[in-house]
């Protein structure tokens, strides 16, 4: 086994959990400090693709998803009216072979509750100030006026992260030209499985989260990345669905509460490999954050925490542990990060109308999805 015995993880949110709980179940001491003083969980419901569930499986907390999240088998496809373009069933990921939604905040108390019972240390409204590598550790002096050194330091602190800032310099996300309206909604009992729907200015989606509720979505173009009034939320989203008939007509019409309303312009980063200084290491957004048209952001950011448990097991120097990590991860998230990011592109083109044929949006999906399914 590494010598790393205690590690400081720096931001709560699904990642630095889920890098907790992997870490406190193979012996290893993990203490989380999050900037926000109290959990203010931002979005609405969350996507697991196959391979998330698998993640969430080696984490040992299906019987805690299953038991407030639900799962469908097929991804159906229609068009802006709501008919029927095709169905394509959900790849498998080992033993999974079902896509997962739970509300966002659910999951996250989820790991949050798996972190506290395995005695993970969590403090909050505190982050780092200033981080240094020294000999076998890290050196760090806390928001709070504290100190202290650790054997290794994650960085879990999302797109905007201060570790990064602080050790890697300036990189910065790009913002990539759309933006995702989301509001939940009491789940119809026709949904079983989630929908996209897909008209000339816009996709949109169906979402179920729970048995009783789901959220829908839809991402729109955003040239210049414009400010949006947020008494007015409600109204934008409902006119964004404009083009849209049938079910999804139906239920855009009870988005009323602008305070529900989650509008989110997507940005897009890839540090560039390694994701490590010393005994300094980046996971989930803070190394690659990537927009939700493969809805992988939280399935990726997950592994890495699995990973980097496994690995620590080795007895073998901390720096050969994290250049195997590397070896994992850096490929694999970079295909996420990048088919993402082309996914983007096209329909930006098809909104233009210079889309090239032979370019297809749906191909693309199946393919990464298909490719996320290989072990990690």
């Amino acid at each position: 086994m590494s010598d790393v015995k205690k590690v400081l993880i720096v931001g709560g949110g699904i990642g630095g959990l889920a890098a907790a709980i992997a870490l406190q179940k193979k012996g290893i001491k993990a203490e989380i400090v999050e900037l926000q003083k109290e959990w203010n969980v931002y979005g609405v419901g969350i996507i697991l693709q196959s391979n998330a569930l698998r993640a969430i499986d080696e984490l040992g907390l299906t019987e805690e998803f299953l038991a407030s999240g639900t799962t469908g088998s097929f991804l159906h496809i229609r068009d802006s009216q709501g008919n029927m373009i095709f169905e394509a069933p959900t790849p498998s990921s080992g033993k999974f072979n079902k896509t997962g939604g739970i509300p966002r905040r659910v999951l996250h108390q989820i790991l949050y509750n798996a972190a506290i019972q395995l005695g993970t240390k969590i403090r909050m409204g505190t982050t780092v100030e200033v981080i240094k590598n020294i000999d076998n550790g890290v050196y760090v002096e806390l928001t709070d006026g504290t100190s202290g050194t650790y054997d290794l330091l994650i960085g879990a602190d999302g797109v905007k992260s201060k570790v990064r800032k602080l050790v890697f310099g300036d990189i910065e996300p790009v913002f990539v030209g759309q933006a995702v309206w989301r509001y939940s909604l009491n789940r119809p009992k026709e949904v079983e499985n989630i929908i996209m729907f897909y008209g000339q200015k816009a996709k949109a989606g169906i979402i179920p989260m729970t048995k009783d509720s789901v959220y829908i979505f839809i991402v729109t173009a955003e040239p210049g990345n414009p400010r949006k009034p947020e008494d007015q939320l409600h109204i934008l989203m409902r006119e964004a669905f404009k083009e849209f008939g049938g079910l999804i007509a139906e239920l855009s019409e009870q988005i009323s509460d602008p305070k529900e309303v989650i509008y989110r312009p997507l940005e897009t980063l890839l540090v560039e490999n390694p994701w490590y200084r010393g005994r300094i290491l980046l996971i989930g957004d803070s190394a690659h954050a990537t927009v939700p048209h493969l809805a992988q952001g939280a399935a990726i950011a997950i592994e890495d925490g699995l990973v980097l448990g496994q690995l620590l097991q080795q007895d073998l120097p901390v720096e050969d542990i994290l250049k195997k990590f590397m070896n994992r991860r850096f490929d694999r998230c970079k295909f996420v990060v990048e088919n993402s990011n082309t996914l983007v592109k096209w329909e930006l083109l098809q909104l233009e109308g210079k889309l090239p044929k032979g370019n297809e949006p749906n191909a693309i999906v199946a393919q990464s999805l298909m490719k996320m399914t290989e072990p990690i």
